[in-house]
């Protein structure tokens, strides 16, 4: 069991006063894990910032700093490692049919390199695409170790830096790299494997059985496919596996829920980049895209504040959309009406309706029931009804881990993080020099993102003016008596991956800094323009 009071105590040992015992050089400034949108996202901007004076480039004037001897090379900048072969992240790891954002391109793109696609949710390999494009034009691409799995994070508080283990999964070695500063940029998922249940006879099943995450090139061409899930991969996959324009066309698709989802239908294009920035208009594409990233984001946050404020209006109005849309289908409108408030789980956008054209055309099915149990030839309904399938697509979630599973000590000792605060969102409570990139459940996840990197940045840039070698979020005694740990980082969502994986992640309080804001413009203010230092935020030298 880990002894709390003691970890904390040896952080707090550090701080009176005393200084590095020893005068290790770390070989890199700031180590990232990940190389997903995260991550090139995190690179790029410590790119942008190298010239003001990050990572010891321009000494402040007020001491001399001695040079590094021959033994004792300056720091590299920093490096990314990365478990996969590939960068991407997400967009590299899922592969099966209709893999889209489900939220608008606008927003999910970096504000620093404009997305000037027409799509309204961008494709999964035009995502990836984005990121690489994004990685070379920033020079990041030199910086990506690939097969470079993080194995165990380890702070000496002695040493002042961080020793990471990791493994080379192309030579099978093992080594050890030290940094001054970590930042996880690994998501909130497992990327080996996803959740998933087992169901009572499985085994029995003659045909295959698949999970989104490992998809592999599945042949379900005129196959009969049951889809078990409602979320946005079930959503994204069922009109996919139906698209007679494809290479493939599944037979049948039953998307087969628990409990229904609310959906919305978008547009599928978006024109107005190239409306705004026309021959006859004095902006440039640049410019429409920074209008039009904002009016996306202000549409983005009014809409979640009506479904938070008033959700009998904004269910009222989902279920008004979905009538229209299935309007002479034959299809019940009650498989999708929730029996819980828009965005307490993610509100599943479908553009052009897509998912209701397939319901339409008969293509696909939609049954909401429980299941009793899989037979040789598909699912029994705990209702009686059997689902003949070929093939069984176990959309039923992820299973959450952070760091990428990576270990984490302090001093030798274990830390859990799934019992410590997240501060503002971006570091954790008593963790000191490590930020876990987290963005946003109730719009693009890319915009916190980007805020918390810009975050990380300003803090960097702060040490390096001050000397400070360590900063170390800490609770003052009011709060460890009053702040109630009340949810987990992703607490505003009750969908079951987050129930499931409650444990595993960092907690929010009930107060600043110690909860999450879900508002873009409150964070906007918080991460770049209030100042670094404050009262939970320690510094030392």
């Amino acid at each position: 069991m880990l002894d709390i009071t003691t970890t904390k105590q040896a952080i707090k040992n550090r701080f009176k006063g005393k200084k590095s015992k020893t005068d290790k050089v770390a070989d890199y400034e700031v180590l990232i894990i990940g190389a997903g949108i995260a991550g090139i996202g995190m690179a790029c901007r410590l790119q942008q910032q190298q010239h003001k004076g990050l990572f010891g480039h321009k000494a402040p004037q007020k001491q001399k700093q001695a040079k590094p001897t021959n033994k004792q090379k300056p720091p590299q900048r920093f490096a990314i490692l990365e478990k996969r072969t590939d960068l991407g992240g997400t967009w590299d790891l899922f592969t099966y049919p209709g893999i889209r954002s489900d939220s608008d391109a606008l927003t999910f793109g970096y504000n620093f390199r404009p997305w000037l696609d027409y799509r309204m949710l961008a494709a999964g390999d035009d995502i990836k695409r984005y990121i690489a494009d994004t990685a070379r034009e920033f020079g990041v691409t030199e910086h990506i170790h690939y097969q470079h799995e993080v194995q165990e994070i380890s702070w000496s508080s002695e040493d002042q830096q961080w020793s990471a283990t990791i493994k080379n999964h192309a030579s099978g070695e093992m080594f050890v790299k030290t940094a001054k500063f970590i930042v996880g940029a690994t998501g909130y998922y497992d990327y080996e494997q996803g959740y998933r249940p087992h169901f009572e006879g499985e085994e029995n099943f003659h045909g295959q059985i698949v999970h989104p995450q490992h998809w592999n090139n599945l042949d379900y061409d005129d196959k009969k496919v049951v889809v078990i899930g409602s979320g946005a991969t079930a959503m994204t996959l069922l009109p996919a596996l139906v698209d007679k324009d494809s290479a493939q066309c599944a037979r049948h698709v039953t998307m087969l829920q628990r409990t229904p989802t609310y959906v919305a239908s978008v547009p599928g294009d978006d024109h107005a980049i190239d409306w705004l920035s026309g021959k006859f208009s004095p902006l440039s594409k640049e410019q429409a895209y920074t209008l039009l990233r904002a009016r996306n984001v202000l549409r983005q946050q009014g809409l979640y504040k009506v479904a938070t404020h008033a959700p009998k209006v904004m269910k009222a109005v989902l279920r008004s959309g979905v009538k229209k849309e299935l309007k002479g289908s034959g299809v019940d409108s009650k498989h999708f009406v929730p029996d819980y408030n828009p965005w307490d789980q993610r509100v599943c956008a479908v553009p052009d309706g897509d998912l209701f054209k397939a319901l339409q055309d008969k293509r696909a099915t939609v049954v909401t029931d429980q299941i009793s149990h899989f037979t040789e030839t598909g699912v029994m309904l705990q209702s009686g009804q059997h689902l003949d399938a070929d093939i069984i697509v176990t959309a039923t979630g992820l299973k959450l881990q952070m760091l990428g599973g990576a270990a984490v000590y302090i001093d030798g000792q274990a830390v859990d993080i799934g019992t410590r605060m997240t501060y503002k969102a971006v570091m954790i409570e008593d963790i000191p020099n490590l930020a876990a990139l987290f963005g946003y459940t109730n719009a693009s996840w890319t915009l916190k993102i980007d805020l918390a990197c810009q975050y990380v940045v300003r803090l960097l840039g702060y040490m390096h003016k001050n000397r400070y070698q360590v900063a170390l979020p800490q609770a003052q005694t009011a709060d460890m008596t009053a702040c109630a740990q009340v949810d987990t980082v992703m607490g505003s969502l009750s969908s079951g991956y987050v129930r499931r994986g409650k444990n595993e992640l960092p907690k929010q309080g009930d107060r600043y800094p110690w909860f999450v804001t879900n508002n873009y413009l409150s964070d906007r203010i918080m991460l770049k323009y209030r100042k670094i230092k404050d009262d939970w935020l320690r510094f030392s030298r």
